[in-house]
């Protein structure tokens, strides 16, 4: 993932014992408990669309390292969760997979690591990780919220049942609004009509035997300016949230902001202009989605991310069995018919970390007490914070 005060590693297979998370650079002294990270991964598991296994599973995160009486100690904080599916696997034969699915990691991964089953791919390509990247990102929200930011997400598209296209907002409260809306339906859809029409569409896809993509839109509140960096590419802050936001299973586009629809409209039609409000600098509008010059500019960070239906579906598709060579359907994995509603907190725990970890980066310290009067110090959009010399100067390079 695209962190550098942060170090996030995951392990563990689909069907394996456990997935185990390792997340190094959190400060110490921050409130923390097994319920909070709970609490997200029991969001991960609730959505129409769901597959069988979410009514194996029952998510709990044990903190075993980096948490001590309730509070982070700055060591690296160690997580495991338990995979209740794998008993019904450990005591027997697994039948071979030669038969790789479209769109999926079967071929691909054989090709690279030389598999002789393309279970072994599978097995860790599988969705079934974002549980560690969910407990993760609940670590990291924590640490947001200490500093009044707050992250949420909705639902905007299944298939082709899609809102209207509406600029981005720039006030904080309507997004806040939209996403406690949508955290009261199993659509995680703000508008109810919509979300009835979206109920249609994967009872039609389920009835079909086939899966459905869609979009998810998430957004971080009351980011302070200046996170992020225009100097270097990979400093962006939109590059590492686009690229962190893409390496989620399915994730085949992102947009940050109005992102493509600006893409139609003239330059004096698609910025964010400034206006004197007192000492403050404000604006009426927030096409780029929060980030400038791939630096936060104080308004809400908004992006999306495009899903495409899952590859496992019911309805066999066409494929080569590798083993013979010879055309062959592919069999079904059991797997969910839509994961776009569960998919809203795995995005909203991915945007928390790219946002934690450029907040590290920003203000330093190893403890929050640290942290807490350097995010106080931080300059603002505000006249005060912005002296100008308002005189000629000259580069001053030898020639």
């Amino acid at each position: 993932m695209f962190l550098s005060r942060l170090r996030l590693l995951t392990a563990g297979e689909s069907h394996g014992p456990t997935l185990s998370v390792v997340l190094d650079g959190v400060p110490a002294g921050l409130p923390l408990d097994s319920a909070r990270v709970d609490a997200e991964l029991a969001r991960r598991q609730r959505g129409l669309g769901s597959g069988a296994r979410m009514r194996i599973e029952a998510d709990h995160a044990r903190l075993t390292a980096g948490v001590m009486a309730g509070r982070t100690t700055g060591a690296p904080i160690a997580i495991t969760i338990d995979n209740r599916d794998h008993r019904n696997w450990s005591d027997r034969d697994v039948p071979p997979m030669t038969v790789p699915r479209p769109g999926h990691a079967d071929l691909t991964a054989a090709i690279k690591y030389g598999y002789r089953d393309l279970r072994l791919g599978l097995e860790r390509a599988s969705a079934r990780e974002t549980a560690a990247r969910v407990a993760a990102g609940a670590v990291c929200r924590a640490l947001l919220a200490e500093f009044g930011i707050a992250v949420g997400g909705c639902v905007t598209a299944i298939g082709g049942v899609r809102a209207d296209a509406e600029p981005v907002p720039h006030d904080p409260a309507l997004l806040a609004a939209r996403f406690v809306a949508a955290e009261a339906n199993d659509l995680r859809c703000a508008d109810l009509a919509l979300a009835a029409r979206m109920q249609q569409e994967i009872e039609a896809a389920i009835a079909a035997r086939d899966t459905l993509g869609g979009l998810v839109e998430v957004a971080a509140l009351h980011v302070p300016p200046g996170l992020g960096s225009h100097v270097q590419a990979d400093r962006k802050l939109d590059a590492r949230l686009a690229g962190a936001l893409l390496g989620l299973p399915a994730a085949k586009a992102v947009e940050i902001g109005d992102g493509f629809a600006v893409a139609a409209r003239r330059g004096t039609a698609a910025q964010d202009e400034l206006f004197a409000d007192g000492p403050d600098l404000v604006r009426r509008s927030n096409h780029a989605g929060g980030i400038e010059g791939g630096i936060s500019n104080g308004l809400p960070i908004v992006a999306r991310v495009a899903f495409k239906p899952i590859a496992t579906t019911l309805s066999p598709q066409r494929s080569v069995d590798l083993a013979t060579g010879q055309a062959a359907p592919t069999r079904y994995e059991r797997s969910d018919f839509c994961q776009v509603p569960r998919a809203v907190p795995i995005v909203e725990a991915v945007l928390a970390l790219v946002l934690a970890d450029a907040l590290l980066e920003k203000l330093g310290g190893d403890s929050l007490d640290e942290l807490r009067p350097r995010c106080a110090a931080l300059r603002r959009a505000r006249l005060d914070d912005l002296p100008m010399d308002a005189a000629p100067w000259r580069f001053g390079y030898e020639s």
